[in-house]
């Protein structure tokens, strides 16, 4: 499987164009994803030039090398928009934000098929829930009734 990362937000808080802290257990469930499951990994993030290879090299020093870096393959020619094949991407930017690493890797390692509503991660804070998210569950609370 191709999997999709993001780099600020989602491997580390945001803190865009610095590298922020480390979110809890992104770079240990990378590298078991990568190692149990042979997935190919894929860095997916905006940045560019200097603030990208400080991503990557930060990854680096955490054991962790990609299978490409905003591209579909290694050495893929310069294309412009970038938009990748993966099977999965995993961001902070998905509607609703995204699950902790924890319970991506489970997800994952279940081999479970995500469905349309399953494959938006959210990432469980003590906050509100958005419109969206209110929307859905009324939507689903109405049609067991």
């Amino acid at each position: 499987m191709i999997i999709a990362v993001d780099f600020d937000g989602t491997i580390v808080e945001s803190d865009y164009p610095r590298i922020g802290k480390p979110m809890p257990f992104a770079l240990d469930i990378l590298l078991r994803l990568q190692q149990e499951g042979h997935h190919r990994l894929i860095l997916w993030t905006v940045r560019e030039g200097e603030l990208l290879q400080e991503a990557v090299d930060y990854c680096a020093r955490g054991g962790l090398e990609f299978y490409a870096v905003n591209q579909n393959y290694p050495n893929e020619p310069d294309s412009s928009p970038r938009k990748l094949n993966a099977d999965l991407f995993i961001d902070d930017r998905n509607i609703g934000g995204m699950y902790d690493w924890n319970t991506i890797y489970q997800m994952r390692k279940s081999g479970r098929h995500f469905s349309r509503s399953e494959s938006v991660f959210v990432y469980h804070t003590p906050r509100k829930k958005n419109f969206f998210i209110r929307l859905g569950e009324a939507l689903e609370k109405d049609q067991r009734r």
